[in-house]
């Protein structure tokens, strides 16, 4: 993780103000750009992506499911629902959940991603609706309301305003509709890649300007992306949800990875994967299920 470094300012304090005041021009226009600039790293990403081992193409397309029990739990039985997949990736799992007798819609901000999950799609021989756009703008692309909203590890750090996003899962899910959400948790983004020291803020304290040689999928890939990211703490996730209406019914917190994507992981047990230096002490992914509320009549009493 890297965050932007005034390391070769002059020592001067006029001319380091100019450097300090170009910078910081700088990283507000690539505020302001982060959907493109997002958008060029996860396209960058897909090719990669699809021939990882930690993908598995091969096993996905002969039918193996890419979901955890985490969220399996949390969704419960689905067959005959109607579920939107929230920043679906090439839709593995999208697919999945199609698999399970859902008609499912997954939205990404990448094309590539979007065009190489319509040709998974195709392969794998299921219906899946998918959508490309910002995730903010997604009523303006799509209509309708749907059973479950689901999105889930390596989503809302992307995303700079945890409240429009709150509004977009509320805008589409139907009254007593749930919303089920996975993601890593707040705490593993402080840490530095190593895990030794705490580099960042758990809240959100601004964006987070990174450049990074590889991939979680392959960090062996002859690739560097740069990208903006923002961290979230529980609070802010879930009082989002709440603002806008959602109802939580669970929150729950897990010591384990269910993926081998940071540093120094051991599996302890099939699929699960922990800190070798801290074991159990440190949550790893969080999980959210709420439910819509259904609005009140408004009465005279």
């Amino acid at each position: 993780m890297n965050s932007p470094s005034f390391d070769d300012c002059p020592e001067s304090s006029d001319i380091s103000e100019l450097c300090l005041n170009s910078m910081f021009l700088e990283n507000m226009k690539k505020e302001r750009n982060y959907i493109d600039i997002n958008r060029q790293d996860w396209n960058r990403r897909v090719e990669i992506h699809l021939k990882s081992d930690f993908y598995d193409l091969k096993s996905f397309v002969a039918g193996k499911s890419s979901l955890n029990d985490i969220e399996l739990d949390l969704l419960d039985d689905v067959k005959g629902k109607c579920i939107l997949h929230l920043q679906c990736h090439f839709g593995q799992d999208t697919i999945s959940l199609a698999r399970l007798g859902v008609k499912c819609t997954g939205v990404d901000l990448s094309d590539e991603a979007i065009n190489s999950a319509r040709e998974l799609a195709g392969r794998t021989g299921v219906a899946v609706t998918f959508v490309c756009c910002d995730l903010y703008e997604l009523p303006d692309y799509l209509s309708g309301q749907f059973d479950i909203v689901f999105t889930s590890y390596g989503t809302i750090g992307w995303l700079p305003d945890m409240e429009k996003w709150a509004k977009v899962i509320a805008h589409f899910l139907k009254p007593n509709g749930r919303f089920i959400f996975v993601e890593f948790h707040p705490v593993v983004w402080m840490f530095d890649e190593k895990f030794k020291e705490i580099s960042y803020s758990y809240f959100n304290s601004g964006p987070i300007y990174e450049t990074e040689t590889g991939t979680y999928a392959d960090r062996d890939a002859g690739f560097t992306f740069k990208s903006i990211s923002w961290n979230h703490g529980m609070s802010e996730v879930v009082n989002s949800l709440i603002r806008n209406g959602l109802e939580i019914i669970a929150l729950n917190e897990y010591d384990y990875s269910p993926y081998n994507i940071f540093s120094d992981l051991v599996e302890y047990a099939p699929g699960r994967y922990r800190l070798r230096r801290l074991g159990d002490k440190l949550p790893l992914v969080y999980a959210v299920k709420a439910i819509k509320k259904r609005t009140k009549a408004k009465t005279n009493c």
